[in-house]
């Protein structure tokens, strides 16, 4: 069941990405399978290069209530796509955007699955 759960949520967050790339401009993905791979390399650059990102960025986050961790997941972003042949962000606002719709559409779109199965 774990590994259903795994490639369900797996396969939910590459179509919300797509959707991203869909709505967004300045973000392109070649296709759904570019898609794919890249949700694994966005889970890579985050379980890596994250949390230290996040140690280093602790104080401002604070200060700022918590709203730097948007300027922090747009670089997670940005850097991902990167390391993705086939996905391109362009600039730094669209990151940002991206990472806000990203997050709103990841969470509609488990919630939704979920709540059906």
């Amino acid at each position: 069941m774990f590994l259903v759960h795994w490639i369900v949520n797996w396969l939910l967050s590459a179509l919300a990405l797509w959707l991203v790339a869909q709505i967004i401009p300045g973000i392109q993905i070649r296709n759904f399978k570019t898609a794919l791979l890249a949700t694994v390399v966005i889970a890579l650059v985050d379980i890596t290069i994250g949390p230290i990102l996040r140690f280093i960025a602790f104080p401002i986050t604070f200060l700022t209530l918590g709203l730097f961790r948007l300027v922090l997941n747009a670089v997670l972003l940005k850097l991902a796509s990167m390391f993705t042949p086939g996905f391109r962000i362009d600039g730094f606002l669209n990151a940002l955007l991206g990472s806000l719709v990203l997050t709103v559409l990841d969470i509609v779109l488990r919630r939704a699955a979920w709540a059906t199965l």
